[in-house]
């Protein structure tokens, strides 16, 4: 399913540090230093340019503009929310679309990255389901997001550093876990020290319920977890999830408790709640009962109108007192406040549409 970028280049921003040493030393005769420097270039400065990595010899730039590319995406259409959060809309090499939201707070500065152009997922009440999955993501269109996004927040704000951004959440586009080894190559970059050097606190990467490759996640990286559950029995998520009908509830919260936790953390789980569908007192119940053994928090999300989908937001008053009968019953929850939804950027709206049809969709609901 991967469509890379085209065999003639040679794809330098998906390599870790070490597989990019291996390559310039094996097969450009380059000492191993060269490597650490064209990487710090690449990922800690986020430079897209070889003719600006100045202390490389002008021969090996000159040599590497010939064969490799730098820039895998390029801004397609930006759009501002009225609270702040902006989505990128990014254009491949191929010609595909994706995209990403920045959302700035307080005390934080969060961008969500997608994984794929589309998804295979098809959980209904997700627009990005309807797009179907186009093909994986590399490692360095993965990354690529995240550079420049830094790079448009630094210059727009004035920023002396190269990483105004704090959070990464891998929540946007696509099923990070079915592109499990682009994500894993991809983290190994932006946690590197060489490079961006985010912390395992502050990535969150999100999966509908793969419960295999959970195992791996837990195994391989060490990044926070987070589930998108969305129902409290079997047969109302295999309705919304068609993921649960091959590993259900029961496989998934297993999968959930073997999930190797450092000590105070836990996993998220995000519960999109729809008017009529999952957002009972008896609903609220039972997850309470589904997580009663598992160190968890709950986001609940209320739902984002979307055309043709068919479903509704539960209001604020029965969002809380679904929130309450959690926190009755001892479980940690947080009604999500919803960003950028006039420009279709909020959880389950993306889905490439143009500024005037995002614009439509606002002014609707």
């Amino acid at each position: 399913m991967d469509t890379p970028t085209p065999q003639s280049r040679l794809d330098v921003l998906s390599l870790p540090l070490t597989a990019l040493t291996a390559l310039l030393v094996d097969s450009y005769g380059e000492r191993p230093f060269r490597a650490r420097q064209l990487y710090t270039w690449l990922h800690q400065r986020g430079e897209t340019s070889f003719e600006r990595m100045t202390d490389l010899p002008a021969a090996f730039r000159q040599r590497l503009a010939a064969v490799a590319d730098v820039t895998p995406l390029v801004v397609d259409l930006e759009q501002r929310s009225m609270d702040g959060t902006v989505k990128y809309r990014f254009k491949t090499r191929d010609g595909r679309l994706i995209e990403s939201v920045y959302m700035p707070s307080v005390d934080r500065r969060t961008l969500c990255v997608s994984t794929q152009v589309g998804c295979a997922m098809a959980c209904r009440f997700c627009m990005t389901g309807t797009l179907g999955l186009q093909r994986n993501l590399t490692a360095g269109e993965i990354v690529a997001q995240v550079h420049e996004v830094n790079r448009r927040v630094a210059l727009e704000e004035g920023l002396a550093t190269t990483r105004p951004l704090t959070n990464l959440v891998f929540m946007g586009m696509g099923e990070p876990l079915h592109n499990f080894d682009n994500l894993k190559a991809a983290l190994t970059i932006l946690q590197s020290k060489e490079g961006p050097n985010f912390s395992h606190r502050h990535i969150t990467v999100s999966t509908v319920g793969l419960v295999p490759m959970i195992e791996r996640l837990g195994a391989e990286t060490d990044v926070k977890l987070a589930i998108s559950l969305n129902a409290s029995h079997d047969g109302q998520r295999s309705e919304l999830m068609p993921v649960n009908r091959k590993w259900n509830i029961a496989e998934l919260m297993e999968a959930c408790r073997r999930f190797p936790l450092r000590q105070g953390r836990r996993i998220t789980f995000e519960y999109v709640l729809l008017r009529g569908v999952n957002d009972s007192d008896e609903d609220a119940r039972r997850l309470v009962e589904l997580l009663r053994d598992v160190p968890a928090k709950v986001n609940l999300i209320p739902y984002n109108d979307s055309p043709g989908l068919g479903f509704h937001s539960t209001g604020e008053g029965g969002a809380e007192a679904f929130r309450e009968i959690l926190a009755t019953g001892h479980v940690a929850a947080f009604i999500r406040a919803n960003r950028g939804r006039d420009i279709a950027a909020a959880c389950g709206q993306l889905a490439n549409r143009s500024g005037r049809e995002a614009e439509a969709t606002a002014l609707n609901h």
